[in-house]
């Protein structure tokens, strides 16, 4: 069975349908991408899953666990994290306050202290910082500690928004060589991004979506060498 399954999912903004009925699954260690233009329902899929947007029809089930009724803060506890497009990050708040709120779900002390030195050997660059205000720090900066805050709840899947948006070239190499590693260590990821190259580059299967349909889905390394993708996504 797989660890996340969305059917027949209809998402609307008042009048307008942006999500028009799409399914699809994510298996337990698997990196899967969701590539398209801007516009096309990437966002809107991931805020529906972890409950920020209400669903108007389908089911979101994770881990046999229907999610469509099921209130964010509650998902979390099941063991999902999301890093949000823009990081979103307190940044009046140290860095080392912003990790301490990632594990708000969970009470074991100890336990919270392992994630922490965890987080702190994946991003050694947030222990050397972990004193300062976060909004001091740089864009690349902002999302290793976007991501150090989710994987401070622990989840056994994280879904990424844009996490190369707006990063320099190097940045955005660190970023993906982290995501890889993050799948590595047993985190199931879910990554939206507009990058395609890149996202392809590190899923194992990806999903295409335009205007809130998934037009194409299918092994990552084959929709790199698909002709159309290559064209619409890919500049080649």
């Amino acid at each position: 069975m797989a660890m996340l399954e969305v059917k027949d999912l209809q998402v609307y903004y008042g009048m307008i349908q942006a999500i028009k009925g799409i399914s699809f699954e994510v298996n337990t260690g698997e990196v899967i991408a969701l590539i398209g233009a801007n516009g096309a329902g990437k966002t809107t899929t991931l805020h529906t899953i972890t409950g920020l947007i209400p669903a108007k029809a389908g089911s979101i089930v994770f881990e046999g666990t229907d999610l469509t009724k099921t209130p964010a803060h509650k998902i979390v506890s099941l063991g999902m994290a999301h890093v949000p497009e823009g990081r979103r990050i307190f940044q009046q708040l140290s860095v080392y306050e912003n990790l301490k709120l990632g594990a708000y779900t969970r009470k074991n002390k100890q336990e919270i202290q392992e994630s922490l030195e965890r987080v702190y050997k994946r991003f050694p660059r947030l222990e050397e910082r972990k004193n300062q205000v976060a909004g001091t720090l740089s864009g690349g900066e902002q999302q290793m500690l976007a991501m150090g805050r989710a994987l401070m709840s622990h989840p056994k899947i994280i879904l990424m928004d844009e996490p190369s948006m707006g990063l320099s070239p190097i940045f955005v190499s660190e970023i993906f060589d982290i995501i890889r590693e993050i799948s590595e260590s047993g985190t199931t990821v879910l990554l939206v991004e507009q990058n395609a190259k890149k996202a392809l580059s590190i899923a194992d299967r990806a999903y295409v979506l335009e205007t809130g349909n998934i037009v194409l889905s299918g092994d990552a390394k084959e929709l790199m060498n698909d002709d159309s993708v290559k064209k619409a996504y890919l500049g080649e």
